[in-house]
C-alpha cells in the first residue's frame, strides 16, 4: 500500500513568516508540510496553497482532528478537510494519534491516549471514518507525553502497529518526540522502534525541544538537538531513507537556518542511500 507519495528526501514545515519569500524566490525545498486547518477558510491562505502545491510536493499535517478522543471526530472538521483533500491532491495527509475533545468541550492542545485494547477499539474506528471520508490512508504521528497512563496493555510502538494492521494506516514517525519521552519518561524506544511495522512508516518529523526544570518539552522552537541528530542517524541506518521534515512552529528563524537544518538531515538520508 502506499501511503505517500513524497520523495525520500528533507523538506520543511511552511509557515506564515516565509510564504511570500518562499513564492518569490522558489528554493529547493524538497517538499513542504503545512497545518491543514489554517487553510479550512479559503480565501488568501488558501490561494496562496495552490501556489504553493503546484511549485513543491505538498503534506497536509492536521492538528485538530483529535482522532484518540473518546468522541467521533467532528463532522465539521472532517468535511473541512475533505474538501482541502480534495482540492490540492497532497502527497500525504497526517494526524497527531492524540485526544484533544469530547461530545461537550475542545481542548486546544495534543494530550496522550492509553495504550488498551479498549482505546484502540474507538480509535481504529475514528481512523477509518476519516479514512473513508478522505478516500485515502492516512498516516499518524506517535506524541510527546509528559505522563503515562497507567494500566497500558502495550507499549505506543505495539498500539500504532495493531491500529495500522487493523485500518490500513500510515506511521509519521517523530523521532524528537520519541527521544523527548525517552529522557522524559524512561520509555524503551528500542522496543517502540522494533514494534513498528518498517513497510507502514511514511514520514519522519524532527525538532527542537526545550528544557524546562529539567524535563524536555517538544516546543518546536529550537534547532534539532545533537542527541536527536544521532537518534535520527540510527532510526535511518535501522528503516531506511524516509520523507523527513523539519519542523519549528515557535520563535521562528530565517528561511535559511530552516534551509539547513534541511540540509543536515539530507546529508544523512544521502549517506544511507549510498549505502542501500
Amino acid at each position: 500500500m502506499s501511503y505517500t507519495s513524497l520523495p525520500s528526501v528533507c523538506g520543511i514545515g511552511l509557515r506564515a513568516p516565509h510564504y511570500r519569500e518562499a513564492l518569490d524566490t522558489a528554493p529547493p525545498l524538497g517538499w513542504v508540510e503545512v497545518h491543514s486547518e489554517n487553510f479550512f477558510d479559503g480565501g488568501t491562505p488558501l490561494a496562496m496553497l495552490r501556489r504553493v502545491a503546484e511549485t513543491w510536493p505538498l503534506s497536509l499535517h492536521g492538528v485538530g482532528l483529535g482522532l484518540g478522543s473518546a468522541a467521533r471526530p467532528d463532522a465539521g472538521h472532517l468535511a473541512s478537510l475533505k474538501r482541502l483533500v480534495d482540492e490540492l491532491q497532497p502527497a500525504a495527509v497526517s494526524e497527531h494519534l492524540s485526544f484533544n475533545h469530547s461530545a461537550q468541550r475542545y481542548v486546544n492542545d495534543l494530550l496522550p491516549i492509553p495504550y488498551t485494547r479498549a482505546a484502540l477499539d474507538t480509535i481504529a474506528g475514528h481512523v477509518a471514518q476519516t479514512q473513508d471520508a478522505l478516500r485515502r490512508p492516512i498516516l499518524l504521528e506517535n506524541l510527546s507525553s509528559y505522563v503515562e497512563f497507567p494500566g497500558n496493555e502495550m507499549n505506543e510502538g505495539e498500539f500504532l502497529a495493531e491500529l495500522a494492521r487493523q485500518t490500513g494506516c500510515g506511521i509519521l514517525l517523530d523521532v524528537n518526540n520519541l527521544y523527548v519521552n525517552r529522557i522524559n519518561l524512561g520509555t524503551d524506544t528500542d522496543a517502540v522502534l522494533a514494534a513498528l511495522p518498517v513497510e507502514a512508516i511514511g514520514e519522519i518529523h524532527l525538532a527542537g525541544y526545550s528544557e524546562r526544570e529539567g524535563l524536555l518539552v517538544d516546543t518546536h522552537s529550537q534547532p534539532v538537538h545533537d542527541g536527536v541528530w544521532q537518534f535520527y542517524r540510527e532510526v535511518i541506518a535501522r528503516i531506511g531513507p524516509r520523507p523527513t521534515l523539519i519542523e519549528w512552529d515557535l520563535e521562528i528563524p530565517p528561511l535559511a537556518v530552516l534551509r539547513g537544518e534541511a540540509a543536515k538531515a539530507q546529508a544523512i538520508l544521502e549517506s544511507r542511500h549510498e549505502l542501500a
